[in-house]
């Protein structure tokens, strides 16, 4: 598909990157986070919180913001901004996942200025949990999930007040 990844940058999503992420399909044991049932028009929902991950003007991955981060069967409050994503199945395993983590994460902090950012992640996905926690994310608890007792945890980061402060009001000078 394509060569070495260039900067990432989040983006709309499209209808044409939304029909494309429900076609992608994960190697077990990561096949939990295909789209299978997803609907691309709910990607295109503004409402939804969900981003286009590009680089080189090519579609890579994905980042969302809400509710769509929180899997069934965790605790959740409004403490934090749950955000998830996925890169395209070809480019897992390549050392991209933190990149394309952190474009996220300072895209929610500049757009929504959370006190936190929250992620839930399959307890077996050892590669995700060690990128978050690289990234500053704390475990705060573990669950099985509703749907099919997979065990999953949720880590969370705080955003620095003065950042956010920062960011929203920028001072003159």
């Amino acid at each position: 598909m394509m060569g070495a990844v260039e900067s990432m940058r989040i983006v709309a999503m499209t209808p044409g990157y939304a029909a494309d992420i429900v076609t992608w399909r994960y190697p077990e044991p990561y096949g939990c986070y295909d789209l299978v049932d997803a609907d691309p028009a709910s990607f295109l929902d503004p409402g939804s919180g969900f981003f286009a991950l590009e680089s080189g003007g090519e579609l890579i991955g994905f980042r969302s913001f809400g509710a769509d981060g929180r899997v069934p069967g965790g605790a959740y409050d409004s403490s934090a901004l749950d955000t998830g994503g996925g890169l395209r199945p070809s480019l897992t395993g390549h050392g991209l996942g933190r990149s394309a983590i952190a474009t996220g994460l300072e895209f929610g902090r500049l757009r929504f200025a959370p006190r936190a950012f929250r992620v839930t992640i399959a307890s077996f996905n050892t590669r995700a949990l060690r990128v978050v926690t690289s990234l500053g994310f704390r475990p705060v608890s573990s669950f099985a999930a509703t749907t099919d007792g997979r065990g999953y945890q949720i880590l969370v980061r705080d955003e620095p007040l003065s950042d956010r402060l920062r960011d929203v009001h920028p001072m003159s000078g």
